[in-house]
Protein backbone atom coordinates (compact mmCIF):
# COMPACT_ATOMS: atom_id res chain seq x y z
CA UNK A 1 0.00 0.00 0.00
CA UNK A 2 1.58 3.39 -0.74
CA UNK A 3 1.34 5.96 1.81
CA UNK A 4 2.47 9.83 1.23
CA UNK A 5 3.47 12.37 3.55
CA UNK A 6 5.32 15.41 4.37
CA UNK A 7 8.98 14.25 5.11
CA UNK A 8 9.90 14.31 8.80
CA UNK A 9 13.49 14.69 9.80
CA UNK A 10 13.43 10.65 9.94
CA UNK A 11 13.42 10.38 6.22
CA UNK A 12 16.09 12.13 5.60
CA UNK A 13 19.41 9.45 5.59
CA UNK A 14 16.53 7.29 3.08
CA UNK A 15 15.84 10.08 1.03
CA UNK A 16 19.94 10.94 0.54
CA UNK A 17 20.47 7.20 -0.58
CA UNK A 18 17.81 7.38 -3.24
CA UNK A 19 19.04 10.62 -4.24
CA UNK A 20 22.35 9.29 -4.58
CA UNK A 21 20.83 6.72 -6.30
CA UNK A 22 19.42 8.12 -8.98
CA UNK A 23 21.67 11.78 -9.44
CA UNK A 24 25.19 12.27 -10.75
CA UNK A 25 25.36 15.15 -8.26
CA UNK A 26 23.35 14.14 -5.38
CA UNK A 27 21.93 16.25 -2.53
CA UNK A 28 23.26 15.41 1.03
CA UNK A 29 21.34 14.39 3.75
CA UNK A 30 21.88 18.15 4.99
CA UNK A 31 20.12 19.49 2.59
CA UNK A 32 16.94 17.23 3.14
CA UNK A 33 17.67 18.38 6.69
CA UNK A 34 17.40 22.42 5.94
CA UNK A 35 14.47 22.10 3.52
CA UNK A 36 12.47 19.69 6.09
CA UNK A 37 13.12 22.70 8.49
CA UNK A 38 12.18 25.89 5.83
CA UNK A 39 8.51 26.65 6.12
CA UNK A 40 9.15 28.08 2.55
CA UNK A 41 9.80 24.41 1.77
CA UNK A 42 7.12 21.33 0.98
CA UNK A 43 8.71 17.96 0.97
CA UNK A 44 6.85 14.49 0.68
CA UNK A 45 7.92 11.15 0.68
CA UNK A 46 6.12 7.81 -0.18
CA UNK A 47 6.64 4.58 1.40
CA UNK A 48 5.15 1.08 0.53
CA UNK A 49 5.41 -1.30 2.94
CA UNK A 50 7.29 0.50 5.64
CA UNK A 51 10.26 0.99 3.15
CA UNK A 52 10.58 4.60 1.14
CA UNK A 53 10.12 4.26 -2.50
CA UNK A 54 10.43 8.33 -3.31
CA UNK A 55 9.94 11.44 -2.89
CA UNK A 56 9.39 14.94 -4.23
CA UNK A 57 9.94 18.43 -2.98
CA UNK A 58 9.25 22.18 -4.02
CA UNK A 59 10.12 25.63 -2.62
CA UNK A 60 7.28 28.24 -2.31
CA UNK A 61 7.76 31.64 -3.50
CA UNK A 62 4.73 33.95 -3.30
CA UNK A 63 1.95 31.86 -5.11
CA UNK A 64 4.98 30.27 -7.13
CA UNK A 65 6.36 26.66 -6.78
CA UNK A 66 9.88 25.78 -7.73
CA UNK A 67 10.07 21.59 -7.85
CA UNK A 68 13.63 20.94 -6.89
CA UNK A 69 13.67 17.37 -6.79
CA UNK A 70 11.58 14.26 -7.74
CA UNK A 71 13.27 10.61 -7.33
CA UNK A 72 11.87 7.14 -6.96
CA UNK A 73 13.82 4.29 -5.92
CA UNK A 74 14.80 2.31 -8.98
CA UNK A 75 13.35 -1.04 -7.59
CA UNK A 76 10.04 0.99 -7.13
CA UNK A 77 10.21 3.12 -10.75
CA UNK A 78 7.23 2.10 -13.29
CA UNK A 79 4.73 2.40 -10.89
CA UNK A 80 3.45 5.65 -10.92
CA UNK A 81 4.85 6.64 -7.62
CA UNK A 82 6.39 9.92 -9.11
CA UNK A 83 2.87 10.88 -11.40
CA UNK A 84 1.25 10.13 -7.03
CA UNK A 85 3.88 12.27 -5.32
CA UNK A 86 3.74 14.99 -8.00
CA UNK A 87 -0.29 15.06 -7.69
CA UNK A 88 -0.58 14.89 -3.74
CA UNK A 89 2.68 17.68 -3.86
CA UNK A 90 -0.10 20.24 -6.36
CA UNK A 91 -2.78 19.37 -4.00
CA UNK A 92 -1.11 20.64 -0.94
CA UNK A 93 0.92 23.18 -2.87
CA UNK A 94 -2.62 25.04 -3.90
CA UNK A 95 -3.83 25.29 -0.40
CA UNK A 96 -0.39 26.84 0.52
CA UNK A 97 -1.43 29.30 -2.37
CA UNK A 98 0.57 27.96 -5.43
CA UNK A 99 -0.63 28.19 -8.66
CA UNK A 100 2.36 27.90 -10.65
CA UNK A 101 4.72 25.54 -11.06
CA UNK A 102 7.85 24.93 -12.53
CA UNK A 103 10.81 22.79 -12.79
CA UNK A 104 13.63 21.39 -14.74
CA UNK A 105 14.63 18.55 -16.10
CA UNK A 106 17.36 17.03 -18.22
CA UNK A 107 16.60 17.19 -22.02
CA UNK A 108 17.91 13.36 -22.49
CA UNK A 109 15.00 12.14 -19.37
CA UNK A 110 12.24 11.15 -21.52
CA UNK A 111 10.61 9.26 -18.90
CA UNK A 112 10.19 12.19 -16.69
CA UNK A 113 9.38 14.54 -19.38
CA UNK A 114 6.45 12.45 -20.35
CA UNK A 115 5.56 12.06 -16.57
CA UNK A 116 5.47 15.87 -16.37
CA UNK A 117 3.71 16.79 -19.85
CA UNK A 118 1.42 13.63 -18.89
CA UNK A 119 0.46 15.96 -15.87
CA UNK A 120 0.06 19.07 -17.31
CA UNK A 121 3.19 20.83 -17.83
CA UNK A 122 4.86 22.42 -21.17
CA UNK A 123 7.53 23.22 -22.29
CA UNK A 124 8.69 27.11 -21.36
CA UNK A 125 12.25 27.28 -22.29
CA UNK A 126 15.74 25.51 -22.40
CA UNK A 127 18.35 26.20 -20.73
CA UNK A 128 21.86 25.21 -22.53
CA UNK A 129 23.96 23.21 -20.23
CA UNK A 130 22.40 23.81 -17.09
CA UNK A 131 23.42 20.05 -15.56
CA UNK A 132 27.04 18.99 -15.19
CA UNK A 133 27.74 15.24 -14.94
CA UNK A 134 27.28 15.47 -17.93
CA UNK A 135 26.68 18.43 -19.14
CA UNK A 136 23.52 18.28 -20.66
CA UNK A 137 20.67 21.33 -21.43
CA UNK A 138 17.99 21.82 -19.12
CA UNK A 139 14.61 21.75 -20.24
CA UNK A 140 12.10 24.33 -18.53
CA UNK A 141 8.49 23.44 -17.76
CA UNK A 142 5.77 25.23 -16.30
CA UNK A 143 2.24 24.55 -14.88
CA UNK A 144 -0.21 27.27 -14.17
Amino acid sequence: MLEIREMQESDVAAAAQIEAENFSKPWKEADFLGAVKDEKALYLVAYVDKAMAGYIGMWMVLDEGEITNVSVKKEYQGQKIGRALLEKLEILGRIKGVSSYFLEVRESNQNARRLYESCGFSVLSVRKNFYEEPVENGVVMCKR
